[in-house]
This record gives C-alpha cells, structure tokens and sequence, in this order.
C-alpha cells in the first residue's frame, strides 16, 4: 500500500474530523466536535491553517480514504505551532507519522521560523515516542476544561534553518 501527502485547506476538514472521530474512538474519548475541533469548523476566511499564516496536509491510502493529518500555525516570528497530527491507529510505527510531522516542519523552515512547538494529550504515548526520538523536549503540563479532561503536554524544539 502506497501513501501520499497532499496540501489540504478548509474543505478538508469534514475528513480530517472523519479521522480524529476513529483516533477518539480508539482513546475512548467523548466526542464532541464542536468544543474540540471548533479550528475546523470555522469559516473559511477565519480557518487558522491557511497560507500565509499556516498550512494543513493530509495523508491519503490507496483508496483515497484520509489516514492522516498535520497542520502548522504561526504563533510569532520564529515559532510555528504544529497541530492535529493524527494517524490511524494500523498504521503508527511504519514511520508515517514520522513523514507527517516532517511536512509540518518543512512548512516552518520554508516560511523562516526556527522553532516548532505542539501541546499533544498526556495518553497519546505513541506520538511523545516520536517527538523525544526526533530532539523535542517536554517542557509544560496544562489541563484543559473539555469534556475529556484532557490534560497536554507541551514539546518544543529549535529546528535547523
């Protein structure tokens, strides 16, 4: 099986959502789309992963289904924040996720920033592998006041320009 990154905008995020909708069903988390993803389900001229500001991919499998997602946002000058990296749960440690958040990171090195920071849910073990494997370091805790309690930590990283 094959798999593409493709830039992705404001029309894609009903598939994106479609995706994270299976990753919260496998974690077991409430679903409620409209207090968590409310970043996807804005306008389109308020959608925050959008050129200049940010950028949104997708990984699609050979049938086209979306398997996986990125986005970037710039925070100020230096910093982009990645979100939303999801993988579909057969598919982690075949270094996809790895191909994902490098697109993430070659957006922020194209458009001038020299650090990366992301917030990721204390249960999503698979992804802090990942990040601590690839230099970032945890450096905060926050707790959110959503319908999962979720609770993040945050990994940041100086990346090469």
């Amino acid at each position: 099986m094959t798999f593409q990154i493709e830039p992705a905008g404001h029309e894609h995020a009903p598939e994106v959502i479609e995706l994270i909708h299976r990753v919260f069903d496998e974690y077991k988390f409430i679903w409620d789309p409209v207090d968590e993803f409310w970043d996807l389900l804005t306008e389109q001229q308020a959608f925050p992963y959008r050129s200049p500001i940010g950028g949104m991919w997708v990984m699609r499998d050979d049938e086209g289904t979306v398997v996986g997602s990125i986005a970037a946002e710039r925070v100020d000058g230096p910093t982009v924040e990645l979100h939303r990296l999801y993988l579909d749960a057969h598919l982690r440690g075949q270094g996809l996720g790895r191909k994902l958040f490098e697109t993430g990171v070659e957006w922020a090195r194209e458009h001038g920033a020299w650090r990366i920071e992301l917030w990721s849910d204390t249960r999503f073990e698979d992804a802090h592998r990942l990040y601590e494997r690839l230099g970032y370091v945890k450096t905060d805790t926050r707790e959110l006041d959503d319908v999962n309690n979720t609770v993040e930590f945050k990994y940041e990283r100086e990346i090469d320009r």
